[in-house]
C-alpha cells in the first residue's frame, strides 16, 4: 500500500472517530489498521473521564472476548505438539469436568469447546474467584448449577463456558496457570510487549476504563468494575493490551502462524483450521463459525472477526486474509460498536473496494407469528415473546442465581437487570429485525441485532437465537 493511501485511511478514521465521539458521547476511541506492510494507529479523546487521562496510541484496554481467539490459538498449539487431540472427549484430560445433567459432559469433545458447539448452558455464570484456582473453581461450579442447551455438535451458540473450560484444560495439560501460559506462548512469541492479565500490571501504564451512559443525562460515567472475575480470564475477563499488540496478533494469523518478528507461533495447518467454517446455522444473524474466529461473509470476502465487551467498553479485531488487512479498535462506551461497524464497512467498501451486498432486502410479514410466542431460557436469562399490535415483542429479564452473580452481572451491564421491551418486524419466517432500524443497518457487524427462531415442531419454535446465543423454549 502506498503512503498516500495510508494517509487517506488515517485521515478518514480520524474524521469519523471525532464526529462519532462528539455526537454519541463516547469519551475515547483508539483504532489501528495494518495493510500491505504499512500500519497506522489513531487515538482520540479521553481514556478515563474520572481522571481526564488522554486516550493515546499506546493506551491499553480490556480485550474482552477478543481473548477467545488467543485461547483458541493456545489450544491448537497443544494440538500441534501432540498433547491434545481435537476429537478426544474433554473428560479424558479433565476428569472433573461435569454438568448437572448426568453424562452430558462426557460427550463434549475438545473441538466443541473452541467452535461454540458444546451446548454448555453457562453464558452468564460468573463465579467470583481470584488467583491460581479460579478456573478450577469455575469448572467445579458447572457441575452444580449448569446444564446443556443442546447435544454437542448439534447447534451453534456463542459459548463463554466452553472457552473457560478450554482454559482450565490448558492449565491441566501444561501445568501452568492460564495467565502464565498466555504470557509465555502468545504475548512473548507474538511480540505483544504491552499486554498483561491483571489490573495490578495495567495500572503501571496508560490504561483505559469503560463508561456507561447516565440514564438521565446520557453523559458517560465511569464503570464501577474494571475487569470481570479471574474465572472469566480465557473468555475475556482479564487480558489487557494495546492496539499495536492486537495488530501483531492479527498479522500472525494473516501470515500462517508466523509472528511479525518471524517466530512460529502456530502451525500453518492449525492457523488455516481456525479460519475454516466448522459450523453454519445458515441464517444471516449468525455468521458461520470457525475455531475462535467468527467468519463474517461480506459478499465474496470473508472477515475473520471477534468483538469483546468489557464493563463499559467494546473491542474489535478483524482479519481480512484476501486483502492482507488487519483492523482493530476499542471504544470506552458500549455504543462504540456502532463506530467500529462504520469503520469496518468503510475499510471494506471504500478502501478495499469490496462489494457489500444488502443483507436485508425486504420485509415479508407473515400473518402467523404464533410459532415464536412463548418463554425462552438460557443460563439466568428469561425472554418472554408475545404478539403486540401485530409484531413480536420481546421482554428480556436477568434472573440471578445468587447475590454474587447479580452484583457482577449488573456491574458488567451498567446497573440493569431487565431490558426495555423490544418490538421486531418479520423479514421472513423465523427471521426478525428490531423495529425502527433501516435495512442497511444490518449489512455489517450489526447483523447480530437480528433475531432468528429455529427447529419448529408441532407449531412451536424450540430455540431463539439473538446475538449468536441460543435460548431454549421453557
Amino acid at each position: 500500500m502506498n503512503d498516500n493511501a495510508l494517509h487517506t485511511v488515517e485521515a478518514r478514521i480520524r474524521e469519523q472517530v471525532a464526529a462519532f465521539c462528539a455526537s454519541d458521547q463516547v469519551p475515547g476511541f483508539v483504532a489501528g489498521v495494518h495493510h500491505g506492510g504499512e500500519q497506522i494507529i489513531v487515538a482520540h479523546g479521553t481514556a478515563n473521564v474520572a481522571t481526564g487521562a488522554p486516550m493515546r496510541e499506546d493506551t491499553g484496554f480490556l480485550f474482552g472476548s477478543v481473548t477467545k481467539v488467543l485461547t483458541t490459538t493456545l489450544v491448537l498449539q497443544q494440538v500441534d505438539q501432540g498433547v491434545l487431540d481435537l476429537d478426544t472427549p474433554v473428560v479424558a484430560y479433565l476428569p472433573e469436568f461435569a454438568l448437572n445433567v448426568p453424562g452430558a459432559a462426557d460427550k463434549i469433545l475438545v473441538r466443541h469447546l473452541i467452535s461454540h458447539t458444546n451446548g454448555i448452558d453457562a453464558d452468564l455464570f460468573f463465579p467470583d474467584a481470584k488467583g491460581r484456582d479460579a478456573l478450577k473453581t469455575y469448572v467445579a461450579g458447572l457441575a452444580g448449577g449448569c446444564g446443556t442447551l443442546f447435544e454437542p455438535g448439534e447447534q451453534l451458540s456463542y459459548s463463554n463456558g466452553g472457552m473457560i473450560v478450554a482454559g482450565r484444560l490448558l492449565e491441566v495439560v501444561t501445568g501452568l496457570p492460564f495467565p502464565d501460559l498466555l504470557r509465555r506462548d502468545i504475548y512473548g512469541p507474538v511480540g505483544m510487549r504491552d499486554s498483561s492479565t491483571s489490573a495490578e500490571q495495567a495500572i503501571l501504564r496508560s490504561t483505559a476504563i469503560g463508561h456507561f451512559p447516565d440514564p438521565e443525562t446520557m453523559a458517560a460515567r465511569p464503570t464501577g468494575m474494571f475487569t470481570l472475575p479471574d474465572t472469566w480470564g480465557p473468555a475475556g475477563g482479564t487480558p489487557i493490551g494495546t492496539v499495536a499488540d492486537l495488530l501483531a496478533f492479527g498479522r500472525t494469523h494473516l501470515a500462517g502462524g508466523i509472528s511479525p518478528s518471524g517466530t512460529r507461533v502456530l502451525s500453518a495447518a492449525s492457523t488455516a483450521l481456525m479460519q475454516q467454517v466448522s459450523f453454519d446455522m445458515r441464517t444471516p444473524n449468525v455468521p458461520p463459525m470457525g475455531m475462535g474466529w467468527v467468519c463474517y461473509p461480506f459478499g465474496d470476502t470473508t472477515v475473520l472477526a471477534m468483538s469483546g465487551a468489557s464493563p463499559g467498553g467494546v473491542s474489535l479485531l478483524c482479519v481480512v486474509p484476501e486483502h492482507d488487512l488487519v483492523f482493530t479498535a476499542f471504544g470506552n462506551t458500549p455504543g462504540a460498536i456502532m463506530l467500529q461497524d462504520q469503520l469496518l464497512q468503510w475499510l471494506l467498501g471504500e478502501h478495499l473496494g469490496v462489494a457489500i451486498p444488502a443483507l436485508v432486502t425486504d420485509v415479508q410479514p407473515d400473518a402467523d407469528l404464533t410459532p415464536y410466542v412463548g418463554t425462552y431460557r438460557s443460563d439466568q436469562l428469561r425472554i418472554d415473546v408475545s404478539i403486540v399490535d401485530g409484531q413480536l415483542e420481546e421482554r428480556t429479564t436477568y434472573e440471578p442465581a445468587d447475590a454474587a452473580q447479580e452484583r457482577i452481572f449488573t456491574a458488567f451491564a451498567g446497573g440493569s437487570t431487565a431490558a426495555p421491551p423490544q418490538r421486531y418486524v418479520q423479514i421472513r419466517p423465523g427471521l426478525f429485525a428490531p423495529a425502527g432500524y433501516p435495512p442497511q443497518a444490518f449489512d455489517g457487524y450489526l447483523r447480530l441485532l437480528l433475531v432468528s427462531y429455529h427447529d419448529v415442531r408441532d407449531g412451536q419454535a424450540r430455540f431463539r437465537n439473538g446475538g449468536g446465543r441460543l435460548a431454549r423454549r421453557a
